[in-house]
């Protein structure tokens, strides 16, 4: 049974704030090949640790940042 999926909202945020992939990636030390995954929803597991970067990187609450999109 599909009961949704999580979304990161990563590319539109850092498109709010003018942050390019390569320089997120850069700052936080994260290889570019994961943070794209992350991009496209492609992920299996959550990484607790990136998100926490991420979330203290732009200055927001984890709400921000992943949303649950229910399937239609």
């Amino acid at each position: 049974m599909d009961y949704g999926k999580l979304h990161f909202k990563i590319e539109e945020l850092l498109t709010e704030r003018g942050i390019s992939k390569n320089q997120i990636c850069k700052d936080l030390d994260i290889p570019r090949t994961n943070f794209n995954r992350y991009c496209r929803d492609d992920f299996q597991r959550l990484d607790a640790g990136l998100i926490c970067k991420l979330c203290a990187y732009l200055q927001i609450g984890i709400g921000d940042l992943i949303e649950f999109v229910p399937n239609k």
